[in-house]
């Protein structure tokens, strides 16, 4: 099974360096885990009952806490976008874009996923 979440219109493999985050059993079916990547933690998803994976960075900007992988997964909208909302104080993140949908002025960073096997892999800027 391969997955390939791109939030960019560019090429996917273009200017990634792909790097092993974690096992699929570390991450919790429709949930979330954190992961140490080059010294930044990264939260990555598991949409189990759409077959999809995503990650962001963990750390929410509105206040700051390293907390989102903890947070609440759902979606959004007619095409049910894939959201997280952060567990301290409810602000949510499309895990597409994002962008915050609780209409506020923070985004976070998104990373592209794919998963071979029984692992999971981060796509991170090799610039």
């Amino acid at each position: 099974m391969q997955t390939l979440t791109q939030t960019d219109t560019k090429d996917p493999l273009q200017n990634l360096k792909w790097q092993l985050a974690c096992h699929v059993d570390d991450v919790p079916k429709d949930g979330g885990a954190c992961v140490l990547m080059d010294g930044e933690q990264i939260a990555i998803f598991h949409f189990g009952r759409r077959g999809e994976w995503f990650a962001t960075q963990n750390r929410c900007p509105h206040k700051q806490q390293m907390a989102l992988s903890r947070g609440m997964t759902g979606s959004t909208g007619e095409a049910c976008e894939p959201k997280v909302a952060c567990p301290f104080h409810k602000k949510t993140f499309s895990l597409l874009t994002g962008e915050c949908l609780s209409g506020d002025d923070y985004r976070i960073r998104t990373y592209p996923v794919k998963v071979k096997g029984d692992k999971v892999y981060v796509g991170i800027s090799a610039q």
